[in-house]
């Protein structure tokens, strides 16, 4: 596998098919290949559920050979729509989340629908999407039906740890590659009711916040100077403020851990609310 490749769980489900526009889009604009990944999970407890098999019925080889059909026909239409991106299709065995952990430690991008067939009505982000983002070892993107924007701005939420710092490279490079500004906000929950920003002991700490930021910039406006930048420090739960942000951005970057994190917790509860309640495609980063 190409360590530039940009690999998407592939199912044949609506969200699924957002994930490939997502990924193949991506790919025009950054020239990597994509590979199309159907995992085939032969035994489950609930059955096996994908094309031409009901859901509760063991499958067998004519099941999979339907597989192999559905990815490569998703992949040819795909090169047909999108001339210029390379696209591969391929059926791997096992659990999801398992494989595709595994195969992001050979990939440059892993993008993901957030709920495919094995997703329950009422779930907002299935657990591969949770789980994959958790664990895989490239940044993971995760989109859900509907949700993808062409305009916008890159949102990234910045609280000046070091994932949040790699998260920002990777926010600048994305805005720069699609010619969006960049909009780097940091949130932050007051420690009382009495908190206001005039305050003096306020003032300092917004004041430090900004330079903080301003340092992190500092040498990606110097690569990237065509990207129009906004800082905005904001007194509320990190969370909430970049879901509402989410709302006008084409994609909203976090790092998979911040300040607030545990230590042992791979995914932070700013990221897994982010894929539960975004409005627009949510990308996790980490360092590899």
């Amino acid at each position: 596998m190409n360590p530039d490749e940009i690999l998407v769980g592939y199912d044949g489900s609506a969200d699924a098919s957002v994930a490939v526009d997502w990924a193949l889009a991506e790919a025009q604009r950054s020239g990597r290949p994509v590979r199309l990944a159907y995992v085939f999970e032969w035994m489950t407890v609930a059955g096996w559920v994908g094309p031409g098999v009901a859901p509760g019925v063991w499958p067998d080889d004519n099941a999979r050979r339907q597989v192999e059909e559905l990815v490569h026909q998703a992949a040819s239409d795909a090169t047909a729509a999108w001339p210029g991106v390379t696209v591969h299709g391929e059926v791997f065995d096992g659990p999801p989340a398992l494989v595709l952990e595994e195969r992001s430690a050979e990939a440059g991008l892993l993008v993901l629908g957030s709920r495919g067939h094995g997703g329950f009505t009422g779930l907002l982000a299935g657990s591969t999407a949770v789980s994959v983002a958790a664990h895989a070892h490239c940044p993971v993107v995760v989109v859900r039906e509907a949700q993808a924007k062409v305009t916008g701005p890159v949102v990234v939420g910045y609280d000046g740890s070091e994932q949040a710092g790699t998260a920002l490279g990777f926010a600048v490079e994305r805005a720069a590659q699609r010619a969006a500004p960049l909009r780097v906000l940091r949130a932050f929950e007051p420690p009382d009711d009495r908190w206001r920003p005039s305050d003096p002991d306020a003032e300092a700490r917004l004041a430090a916040d900004r330079a903080e930021i301003d340092q992190a910039l500092a040498g990606w406006r110097e690569t990237f100077p065509e990207v129009p930048v906004t800082v905005e420090i904001a007194p509320a739960r990190p969370a909430a403020a970049l879901v509402e942000a989410s709302r006008e951005a084409q994609l909203v970057v976090v790092g998979s851990r911040g300040r607030g994190g545990l230590r042992g917790m791979l995914l932070g509860s700013v990221g897994q609310q982010l894929i539960q309640h975004a409005h627009c495609p949510v990308a996790v980063v980490r360092e590899r």
